[in-house]
């Protein structure tokens, strides 16, 4: 159920740290260049700023925090109309669409310490100089892995096509296998073009 669903709006949200043992390890930081960078357009800029000050919160306090909403409202620059249609209610709303956090009961939030990279869909939708940008960086970070990793991931992808999963599932599912997310876009990229490729009809 979204949050603003809810039969009313909460003064306090319970805030609390959502684990993901890949998403911890491949993710990015909400305070970081890459989410600042490449998110923003996608969650809009309240809701990249809301999840920076809970990333700020539950690095200190790791096991979580009560969260005044009319004082962090207004500290963000919302305004301070309450209610589940406020602007500051409607930007935990999306950062839950998003994944980025999740509700619990009516009165906790649970929120990833980290957003993943970009999957394939979310990268269409922002301008071709972003998605450029976006590739650059991923070329700068591609980690110093073995040849055979790298195949293995590439081989990976293309049997994952070719048992009918899209593109952004066989994304996914690489990162769940704990390839580098720079390794598992590129996989990715060169599956879909073996893919097409195979589908292609022949020239006689």
């Amino acid at each position: 159920m979204s949050i603003v669903d809810h039969p009313f709006s909460p003064a306090t949200l319970r805030v609390e740290p959502w684990p993901d043992p890949v998403i911890d390890q491949v993710g990015h930081d909400p305070r970081s260049a890459y989410v600042e960078r490449f998110w923003l357009g996608i969650l809009g800029p309240s809701t990249v700023w809301l999840l920076r000050r809970l990333a700020a919160g539950l690095e200190a306090n790791p096991e979580g925090f009560d969260l005044d909403v009319g004082l962090t409202a207004q500290a963000l620059g919302v305004g301070s109309r309450g209610g589940r249609s406020s602007p500051f209610m409607r930007s935990i709303d999306r950062s839950c669409r998003f994944g980025a956090a999740r509700l619990h009961g009516v009165d906790t939030l649970i929120v990833r310490r980290k957003l993943p990279p970009l999957t394939r869909g979310q990268l269409q939708r922002l301008p071709e100089p972003l998605q450029a940008e976006h590739a650059e960086w991923l070329a700068r970070t591609v980690p110093t892995e073995s040849d055979s990793m790298r195949r293995r991931a590439r081989a990976l992808a293309l049997s994952l096509l070719e048992l009918g999963e899209d593109a952004e599932a066989v994304e996914r599912q690489l990162h769940r296998w704990r390839f580098h997310p720079a390794m598992a876009h590129e996989a990715l990229r060169w599956a879909l073009g073996e893919h097409a490729g195979d589908r292609a009809p022949q020239a006689s």
